[in-house]
């Protein structure tokens, strides 16, 4: 059977990994947080591009109405 001592010595132990663990998880967090928001941020953009693309295409006559350059 352990000694007291030796039982607070392991709980410290534990403690001092549990901390160091729970640092470690929040920092994941966080950084994972940041690339979540890059990425909304990046597809917002690409779907107001797209919408730009969309609206400018449909301002053009469609190539299927013009008539060839040799005729």
């Amino acid at each position: 059977m352990k000694t007291t001592e030796e039982r607070l010595i392991d709980l410290e132990s534990r403690l001092t990994f549990q901390e160091d663990l729970i640092d470690t998880l929040n920092t994941t967090v966080f950084r994972q947080q940041q690339q979540i928001d890059e990425l909304e941020l990046l597809c917002t953009r690409l779907a107001q591009r797209l919408r730009e693309v969309a609206d400018q295409a449909a301002l053009r006559p469609a190539i299927i109405d013009e008539r060839p350059p040799h005729y």
